[in-house]
């Protein structure tokens, strides 16, 4: 299946896709302000994009994760989609979800042996582990963070980039946890350099 760099080039081209992962600290999933909003924009920008509903807890979050992309990939042709080239995004909880199943795979929570991600996009987590598995990776995060330590993301992805991973960091001053979209703030218009960075992996 040819692979498409520029959404709009080739309007007969399977798109890739990309699926969403809210934050909630696996005690909910807030969606509405953390996923939706971000697959919306994939969507108006050109990508298929999927948010997730997930159960609540790390575990059962990522089963849900896995079992979603296993979904995806099996129904491809039905819904449409490119399975080359996917990314996984999310914002604190989900980010610590994209994480970890860009690092594991889905076969590790129960779903099938399928390709990892060609980008994980996170945003405001404190997720610090890091390994020569883990795919290319973009993160932001605001600098006045009452519940992340910038410094934290700032630190994996500094180790990532020694592993000789591709990785893309920004951190906003004066910005709190969950700023989402960063409309009309410092962090505007970071979807677009983290969808760039997407791009920039697909081979």
């Amino acid at each position: 299946m040819e692979k498409l760099r520029h959404p709009q080039s080739n309007k007969k081209c399977c798109l890739q896709f990309a699926v969403c992962n809210a934050g909630g600290g696996f005690a909910y999933v807030g969606a509405m302000h953390d996923s939706f909003p971000h697959a919306l924009t994939l969507s108006k920008k050109g990508w298929n994009a999927f948010a997730l509903i997930y159960r609540p807890g790390a575990q059962t979050a990522c089963e849900d994760l896995a079992r979603a992309l296993t979904f995806i990939f099996e129904h491809a042709k039905e819904l449409g989609v490119s399975t080359i080239d996917y990314s996984l995004w999310g914002g604190s909880a989900g980010g610590r979800m994209a994480a970890y199943l860009g690092t594991y795979g889905a076969a590790a929570f129960g779903g099938e042996n399928i390709p990892k991600p060609a980008a994980v996009i996170m945003q405001y987590t404190g997720h610090s582990e890091y390994s020569k598995m883990d795919p290319p990776t973009y993160a932001c995060v605001g600098e006045m963070d009452g519940i992340v330590n910038w410094k934290i993301m700032q630190s994996r992805l500094e180790g990532m980039s020694r592993l000789g991973i591709a990785t893309e960091f920004h951190h906003y001053p004066g910005l709190p946890h969950g700023f989402g979209l960063g409309r009309g703030t410092v962090a505007e218009g970071w979807i677009d350099e983290a969808i760039a960075f997407w791009e920039k992996q697909m081979k």
